[in-house]
């Protein structure tokens, strides 16, 4: 009874096993057809895909080196210390004019000294000015910059002595003229290698005696040299170099990352009362700030939306191609069912339905922009790394980027080679026939 039953079941099944083969024998022909219409116009079926390949290989490059230089910015940040926090002079209305915070003289000694003193969130802290020019030792000479700070400037900035000494709080008294040089001015001054400890170099005819080399930190990922610099005491840089009485900038290092926010908050009370900034009251608003106080946290969250805009600008400069590749095939394609208009009508007459031919023409076009998707893919993926080798630019190839070019290209060979694929399905057999 139960083997009947069986038998029925398995002779119910077969007209939907059989269709089932039909529509597989349906698809491989139409695949089959879509191949050889493509291989006999191979040149024209490359150029064709050629705007696609373009479009493909750009918008992975593009997104790629937008990735990178996110990603090397990140790193930058992070090597500067992620708890680091950053005072500078801030802008300020004077006689009903807003002056250029460049130009302003709003920190002081005593503003460092208050922070130093009452801020209980940060561990380290140290003032800075900095001045540009000639090094000069002997019949070397070397353009620049040299930075005036105190000895908690190695550990905010995560700075190491690799041979000699810092300078002492003595020196910073005294205004000592005593440096510190980077490896590169070592290299550009001493090029025979000899020892600089003790040597007496010339900034702006102001004598320095040497006491001590960095230790080598090398490019960042943006290529610049970080041991293009010279430390000296603050005191002598702002009394024999600079002549001035203000700081350039105060940099400090929080306890740690998640007292940021408490640290700066502190920073701007101790700040607003030593330059008797007035708080807001009933009748009268709040002084604004004359100095800015920036984070790491949010130098890296400004720098971030900066990067993720960039990339967003590069993808859609590289995207304009894609419509331009996707147009092209269109073209292509209406160029294709003129030329084949005869042989729509053939198979029709023969039996071909509209939705066989729309599928047909459908599949040619996917074809083409898939197929121009891979080459794009490895095109993409080698100009990336040759624009890394070549121009030393970051790069960081996201899978994510891979993917949506893939299918950005599959939805391009859809949608513009739906419109011509419709209109061949459309064709009247009798009229195709005895189209010329």
């Amino acid at each position: 009874m139960i083997s009947k039953q069986v038998e029925h079941c398995k002779d119910m099944c077969k007209p939907c096993w059989n269709i089932k083969n039909i529509l597989i024998m349906n698809y491989t022909n139409l695949l089959k057809i879509a191949l050889k219409a493509i291989a006999a116009n191979k040149t024209r079926a490359f150029l064709t895909a050629l705007g696609i390949i373009i479009g493909i290989a750009s918008v992975i490059t593009m997104l790629a080196i937008g990735q990178g230089t996110k990603e090397s910015i990140q790193a930058n940040i992070s090597q500067m210390g992620s708890n680091m926090i950053m005072i500078s002079p801030g802008a300020d209305r004077r006689g009903g004019v807003q002056q250029d915070a460049s130009s302003m003289e709003t920190l002081k000694l005593t503003d460092y000294e208050a922070l130093r003193d009452e801020c209980k969130y940060i561990k380290a802290i140290s003032p800075t000015v900095s001045s540009s020019g000639q090094f000069i030792y002997g019949n070397q000479n070397v353009p620049s910059s040299i930075t005036g700070a105190n000895q908690d400037y190695l550990e905010i900035r995560q700075l190491k002595v690799a041979e000699g000494e810092m300078f002492t709080d003595a020196d910073i008294k005294s205004s000592a003229k005593v440096c510190l040089l980077g490896q590169t001015v070592v290299d550009n001054l001493f090029p025979d290698g000899s020892d600089p400890i003790g040597k007496v170099i010339r900034f702006k005819s102001i004598p320095f005696r040497v006491i001590g080399v960095m230790e080598k930190k090398g490019y960042n990922s943006m290529g610049m040299d970080q041991d293009d610099y010279v430390l000296a005491p603050y005191t002598s840089v702002m009394k024999r170099i600079q002549a001035q009485t203000y700081l350039q900038q105060i940099i400090a290092s929080a306890i740690t990352e998640g007292v940021t926010e408490q640290a700066t908050e502190e920073m701007t009370t101790i700040l607003r009362r030593t330059h008797k900034l007035k708080d807001a009251t009933e009748t009268t608003e709040a002084d604004s700030d004359d100095f800015n106080i920036r984070s790491q946290e949010e130098l890296a969250s400004m720098m971030n939306s900066t990067t993720d805009m960039l990339t967003i600008l590069l993808g859609c400069v590289a995207g304009i191609s894609l419509i331009v590749g996707g147009i092209g095939i269109m073209n292509i394609m209406y160029v294709s069912v003129t030329e084949r208009t005869r042989e729509i009508g053939l198979r029709m007459s023969v039996g071909a339905r509209a939705i066989d031919i729309l599928n047909q023409f459908l599949i040619e076009s996917i074809l083409l922009s898939v197929s121009g998707g891979v080459i794009g893919v490895l095109l993409g993926v080698g100009a990336t790394y040759a624009v890394n080798a070549l121009a030393h630019w970051p790069v960081s190839i996201q899978l994510w980027s891979i993917i949506m070019s893939f299918a950005v290209c599959t939805f391009t060979g859809v949608f513009f080679g739906w419109y011509p694929a419709k209109k061949a399905s459309k064709l009247d057999p009798i009229e195709a026939i005895r189209y010329e």
